[in-house]
């Protein structure tokens, strides 16, 4: 059993899949997964909550895993995208003191994304998850804004999990390799490489000068960007670059959580950057199992004070639990 400060203990990037959207899935985006793995996937209730409390974790905030709806079209894509959040919040509702959630959103069309998005926030959701590209748009493009302008009014994070790299970069990059280490466009190297590009496009885009009090999460521990933060901020300000400040947008409008980063040197890296004010803890459950993430917290070279804000404190405040 985890030995903690006397707090909570908010996991936040906790995954799921609904049937009837992940039987939409098919080729390379759909993702082999183990039995045991699959059903667990599939429980949001007994199994889940019997795993959460022999680890110790008391909330999970629950999003569907990748690749959600981000591929969905039309008309039935929308309409798909209502059932599968419907579903999750019956689901938490059964269980309101040990789940909260993420929503889905059907990004192919943003008006209504951001229309889904106001809908589920008024049904209890604390927020929105987005794996990938939207349908192959990138998130900076204009075309989206309407989905980050709604979660600003609504002041609610939008969580981008990372999904498989685009076509293109998957034969550039690594065809070679996906046959003898397929989680090489997984979550091994091509999930970090996706979505921090995903990240960095978005605050060059000048998204953040648009939508000043917008919130972003990346799991991970950041995708890499705490680590390189330094070193692209000081190389977009040699001449010749337009104004911008990477770093202080980084900081001031990205958190970043735990989420299948289990490791010290990371940790106090994405503080040494960050602060402990913008660091959520997450396990990534159950592409990886609770133990050694509630383990971990034992090790973690910090006062109780920032343990108990990265365990429970920062979810509470920037999801308003």
């Amino acid at each position: 059993m985890l030995k903690k400060p006397a707090c909570p203990v908010i996991a936040v990037e906790e995954h799921y899949w609904d049937e009837e959207l992940s039987a939409t899935y098919t080729g390379i985006g759909r993702a082999t997964q183990a039995e045991e793995q699959v059903r667990r996937l599939r429980d949001l209730g007994e199994l889940r909550i019997r795993e959460m409390d022999e680890a110790g974790i008391d909330m999970q905030v629950i999003s569907h895993g990748s690749p959600s709806t981000q591929s969905l079209t039309g008309p039935e894509g929308i309409a798909l995208t209502k059932r599968v959040n419907d579903r999750l919040a019956e689901a938490i509702a059964k269980h309101p003191t040990r789940f909260a959630g993420f929503c889905a959103l059907p990004t192919s069309d943003p008006q209504a994304a951001a229309a889904e998005l106001e809908r589920c926030i008024k049904n209890g959701f604390k927020g929105a998850m987005i794996h990938g590209l939207a349908n192959g748009v990138w998130l900076d493009d204009k075309s989206i804004r309407p989905i980050f302008a709604e979660a600003e009014r609504l002041d609610v994070p939008i969580y981008l999990h990372p999904s498989i790299p685009m076509p293109a970069v998957m034969d550039a990059y690594y065809k070679d390799y996906i046959k003898d280490y397929p989680m090489v466009i997984r979550a091994a190297w091509g999930f970090t490489v996706e979505t921090a590009t995903i990240a960095i496009r978005m605050i060059l885009s000048g998204l953040f000068q648009e939508h000043p009090k917008l919130k972003i999460v990346l799991g991970h521990l950041g995708e890499t960007l705490p680590f390189l933060v330094w070193r692209i901020d000081q190389a977009l300000s040699r001449p010749g670059q337009k104004s911008l400040s990477f770093r202080d947008v980084f900081c001031k409008n990205f958190y970043v959580t735990t989420s299948g980063f289990f490791s010290n040197p990371a940790l106090l890296c994405t503080v040494m950057e960050m602060g402990t004010d913008r660091i959520l803890f997450a396990v990534d459950w159950p592409f990886v199992m609770n133990p050694p993430g509630t383990a971990w917290v034992d090790t973690i070279p910090l006062s109780d004070e920032d343990k108990v804000k990265i365990l429970s404190g920062n979810a509470q405040k920037l999801l308003k639990l």
